[in-house]
């Protein structure tokens, strides 16, 4: 694919940190950009940036993967393609992802026709030397963020943009797809407070989160829940139905209990949905304890009781205004590492500023909601209850 004539190219001042090697601009022509795992809004705003930034500042040309790595294998008819601010244009307030993604897109562990995992990180490189990719950027979660260290190792160069609803990195303060999220369980909570007020009723609310709960403990702070289940703070039922009692005790003629999917019970396991493998075979899928959670509580204070599991609505829809731009500096600022040679970074927000990071210091531990933290003592404080 020709590169239109542009001019003199004049880099910008990129909004990253470190120094690296200054040559990098001069040799690369052709880059590569790929979404893994779960999709989230304002994955399209990244892309976006990323093919205007490459073509409109240095002039390269960009490839777009198609549905995670597949499109490397030409697996289920996914390819490579090229990506022009033409093909960008419009897609900044659509949800998903134009180039499509997959969680089980793990070279290492790609399906083989016995069903066994195998080994094929080495096509996947050969395949990069052969369409001559100079560089990529990976935009995932912490699976992908594995996967793309891995690479690394095999001396593929990669540049992460973090990505999860989950709100799970360590290395960033926000995640771009959290806020969104966010906002979709809020309102959820925020339209179930009518009904469970007008039929008196207890509704319990599973949002997604993992092991991370983060979009639980948020969503129902902001949606003034009286119950918050979360991973990391095993819960007791007899905690929960006495906080549920005292509040019909008190007057309250409702009550919401927002549980995380991956919430457990004291001394117990969480609840798995099926035994099918999640992102990029990692862990098994959670799910299924909201059912469990409304069922107990109906049978143990005889309150009527209702669930409602949130899902993939978490994921899906329009991107926030702050999760468009999130996406579109962390795109921009991707290309400006790699320009600067920064491969096997990602980028990441520390406060205002955004910076980068070791893809290998970025996935060294997940970020968890702290128990004794600031969020749970301000929730508790005004009378939430974690089951504890």
């Amino acid at each position: 694919m020709p590169v239109p004539a542009l001019g003199p190219v004049v880099p910008i001042i990129p909004a990253v940190t470190g120094r690296y090697s200054t040559d990098v601009v001069e040799r690369i022509r052709r880059i590569a950009v790929s979404t893994g795992g779960g999709d989230c809004p304002g994955l399209n705003a990244v892309i976006r940036a990323v093919v205007k930034t490459a073509t409109n500042v240095y002039g390269w040309e960009v490839l777009g993967i198609e549905t995670g790595l597949d499109g490397l294998f030409g697996r289920g008819g996914a390819r490579v393609r090229p990506l022009t601010p033409a093909n960008v244009r419009g897609i900044l307030p659509q949800g998903g992802t134009i180039l499509g993604t997959s969680n089980r897109g793990n070279p290492f562990a790609m399906p083989g026709e016995d069903g066994r995992p195998v080994d094929r990180s080495q096509e996947l490189v050969d395949r990069l030397q052969e369409l001559e990719i100079d560089a990529m950027v990976s935009i995932g979660g912490d699976g992908s963020m594995r996967i793309a260290q891995q690479l690394m190792d095999l001396g593929v160069g990669i540049v992460g943009v973090p990505k999860t609803i989950d709100n799970d990195l360590a290395a960033t303060d926000v995640t771009f797809g959290y806020d969104s999220a966010l906002h979709v369980a809020t309102e959820a909570i925020d339209r179930l407070h009518s009904t469970a007020e007008s039929h008196h009723r207890v509704m319990v609310v599973e949002v997604m989160g993992r092991n991370a709960g983060w979009i639980a403990l948020e969503s129902g702070i902001a949606g003034g829940a009286d119950v918050i289940l979360l991973p990391e703070i095993p819960y007791s039922l007899d905690e929960v139905v006495n906080a549920l009692v005292r509040r019909a005790r008190g007057g309250g003629k409702f009550s919401i209990v927002v549980v995380s999917e991956g919430a457990k019970p004291r001394g117990g396991e969480q609840l798995y949905q099926t035994s099918e493998l999640g992102s990029h075979g990692s862990a098994p899928r959670l799910g299924g304890i909201c059912n469990s959670i409304a069922q107990q509580i109906s049978d143990t204070c005889g309150a009527e009781t209702r669930a409602t599991v949130l899902g993939h609505l978490q994921r899906g829809g329009s991107p926030s205004p702050f999760d468009r731009i999130l996406g579109t500096r962390f795109g921009a600022a991707a290309i400006h590492l790699i320009s600067r040679g920064g491969l096997g970074r990602m980028v990441a927000l520390r406060g205002t500023e955004i910076i980068d990071v070791s893809i290998a210091d970025a996935i060294a531990e997940p970020k968890l909601v702290n128990p004794d933290g600031e969020l749970v003592k301000t929730a508790m404080s005004v009378g939430v209850s974690f089951g504890a």
